[in-house]
């Protein structure tokens, strides 16, 4: 059902296709697929779509499992694999339902030093790594495919801006006005750095438009989704540039 939504996007000339990425999302959500196995589907229906998790928490991830599965991705979808990381969130018990650290801070170091072992392990490079929650001892990994690497934060927190200028691209969540955007755009690098927002697909998006932001989202979901509903915006494109 993913393969085929992704593939009736690209049709319509949407230019992205971005997953969830959950393991549990309250009472009203029941139903949730594996993100890594729905990339894969998505990039196997399409050819041009961009493509990757909305984010992932990588406190949740062992950053060496996700190198491998972030560079496998690349070379299944040609190069269009976006990954997304970001702190997570405990509201429902993401974390500490599963016995996971709950507490933002640590998970806030283990962001920061998953992220070194990480990009260290995508390069292609020798890497020897020790630290507090995270090992690896004189390895390498290969093959090295470029994996743009997005991270995610609320505005206005500073610490993820900060910790995303580092990076290719800034997911910034929480904004209120258009106004917000721009606020952001000032403190990032210039292109062809990302700056990314997402959107309601009931919201007037035009608005938006000439904030800085380089993509503009069209969240769908997660609440009561309707197939029917969702193919209709699927369907009916992006219209004003954004993705899916």
């Amino acid at each position: 059902m993913v393969g085929d939504l992704a593939a009736r996007a690209e049709a319509a000339g949407w230019e992205g296709f971005f997953l969830w990425d959950h393991l549990q999302y309250g009472e009203r959500v029941s139903a949730i697929a594996d993100v890594w196995t729905c990339c894969a589907a998505v990039a196997m229906r399409t050819s041009s779509l961009l493509v990757g998790p909305m984010v992932t928490p990588l406190a949740r991830r062992r950053p060496q499992v996700l190198a491998r599965q972030a560079s496998s991705l690349a070379v299944l979808s040609d190069g269009r694999f976006v990954l997304g990381l970001g702190l997570g969130d405990d509201w429902v018990g993401e974390f500490s339902a599963f016995g996971d650290e709950a507490s933002p801070r640590v998970r806030g170091e283990m962001l920061d030093e998953g992220l070194e072992v990480l990009t260290g392990l995508l390069s292609g490079e020798p890497v020897a790594h020790d630290g507090p929650h995270y090992a690896a001892r004189d390895v390498r990994f290969l093959p090295a495919p470029r994996v743009p690497i997005w991270l995610a934060g609320r505005f206005p927190n500073a610490a993820p801006l900060r910790r995303a200028t580092a990076y290719d691209g800034f997911f910034v969540i929480g904004l209120g006005s258009p106004d917000d955007v721009a606020t952001v755009a000032a403190q990032v690098p210039a292109a062809p750095y990302d700056l990314v927002i997402d959107l309601r697909a009931d919201q007037d998006h035009s608005p938006w438009l000439d904030t800085g932001a380089t993509w503009l989202l069209t969240r769908i979901g997660p609440y009561d989704l309707d197939l029917a509903e969702v193919q209709r915006i699927v369907d009916a494109g992006p219209g004003l540039g954004s993705s899916a």
